[in-house]
C-alpha cells in the first residue's frame, strides 16, 4: 500500500472532528457543473439518411448511408437496393472517421497521405477516404453521415452533402 499524505491528513481531521464534534462540509469545485450538450434525433438522422441516399439514388448510384452519433454510435443505417456488400461497413468507418476528427474523411485522407504516421488511424474503425462529412451545429460536432458505393469519394460525399442539406432546418 501506497503512503499517501493528503488522505492521512484528511483522515486526521476526520477522526478529529468525530472527537470533539466539529462540523465539516464538503463543497464541488467552484464551476463544477452537468454537461450539456445537443445531440442528434433520430428523425434528424432519418432525414439526412433518407435524402442522401435518394440523392445517389436519382444519380443512378446503388449506395449505403451512415448516421452516428456525437460519440460515433450508429443512428440510422441504410443499404441501398444493389449496393456492393462492402459499402455497409465503408459507410459506417466514414460517418466513424468524420466525428473522431471532427472534420470531412476526405480531409482525414489529405491529412493521413501526407503524414503516414498519424496514430489515430490505428483505430479500428477509422476510414481516411472520401465520403463522410461531419453534423455541426453552432460549431460543435453532433454526428456524422457517409455514403458508400457511388463511383468515386466526392460523389459518396456529394450525396452525404445533399443530405445535411435537405435536413438543415432539422438541425437548427
Amino acid at each position: 500500500m501506497v503512503y499517501n499524505r493528503r488522505l492521512h491528513a484528511a483522515l486526521g481531521i476526520g477522526m478529529w472532528c468525530l472527537a470533539t464534534g466539529c462540523l465539516v462540509t464538503m463543497s464541488a469545485p467552484a464551476g463544477a457543473q452537468l454537461i450539456t450538450h445537443r445531440d442528434l434525433s433520430l428523425s434528424a438522422a432519418l432525414a439526412i439518411a433518407t435524402a442522401a441516399s435518394e440523392h445517389c439514388k436519382s444519380q443512378g448510384y446503388k449506395v449505403s448511408v451512415a448516421v452516428v452519433g456525437r460519440e460515433a454510435q450508429l443512428l440510422v443505417h441504410l443499404r441501398g437496393d444493389g449496393s456492393p456488400p462492402h459499402s455497409m461497413e465503408n459507410s459506417y468507418r466514414r460517418a466513424f472517421t468524420s466525428v473522431t476528427y471532427r472534420q470531412a474523411s476526405g480531409s482525414v485522407e489529405k491529412r493521413v497521405r501526407a503524414d503516414p504516421g498519424d496514430k489515430l488511424v490505428l483505430l479500428e474503425h477509422i476510414m481516411p477516404a472520401q465520403g463522410g462529412l461531419p453534423i455541426l451545429v453552432d460549431g460543435d460536432t453532433i454526428g456524422g453521415v457517409a455514403v458508400s458505393g457511388s463511383p468515386g469519394g466526392e460523389k459518396d460525399e456529394a450525396c452525404a452533402q445533399a443530405g445535411l442539406d435537405k435536413a438543415a432546418e432539422l438541425l437548427k
